[in-house]
């Protein structure tokens, strides 16, 4: 990756990371209950949700019944710096949420998020696609990513 990149990069992530770290700390709970009320689910799709394809929630569903933990497993999205592209989207299977976590969830199938990665991804789409070479979740649609790699799992976020 060019030294360049990286310099162009580096300050809106430290912007953002900053500006979470605000909202978090300044008015503790308060303000936390605030966002996740503002959050909370309305009647009409969110712009900014997160949202999961039918393959994503087939896959996810497949997942769950094949565990044998009584503890029902969450598809965790956080990103990451690295990849090509300067950012990459990392997917885990989780089975507890955080208090700064935002949760999506559709046909009983949750997608977990933390605030900071959040803002990285509101509006994407999730997706859960078998190829060739690998099967995997994917981040298919992203309106705060500009490019990325053929890979699709990293992307650079717009300025």
């Amino acid at each position: 990756m060019s030294r360049s990149l990286i310099q162009r990069i580096s300050p809106f992530f430290i912007a953002r990371i900053k500006q979470n770290h605000k909202l978090l700390s300044s008015s503790s709970s308060s303000a936390l209950h605030e966002a996740s009320s503002e959050s909370a689910p309305s009647p009409a799709p969110s712009l900014d949700a997160i949202h999961l394809t039918d393959n994503c929630v087939k896959r996810m569903k497949e997942l769950q019944s094949s565990e044998e933990s009584s503890e029902e497993k969450m598809l965790r999205l956080s990103v990451e710096t690295g990849g090509c592209s300067g950012f990459q989207y990392v997917f885990n299977l989780d089975d507890k949420t955080n208090p700064e976590d935002r949760v999506f969830e559709r046909e009983g199938v949750k997608l977990v998020v933390d605030d900071i990665s959040y803002d990285f991804v509101k509006g994407a789409t999730v997706d859960y696609v078998e190829e060739l070479i690998r099967s995997a979740f994917l981040v298919t649609t992203n309106p705060s990513a500009v490019g990325g790699c053929s890979c699709k799992s990293s992307f650079m976020v717009k300025q």
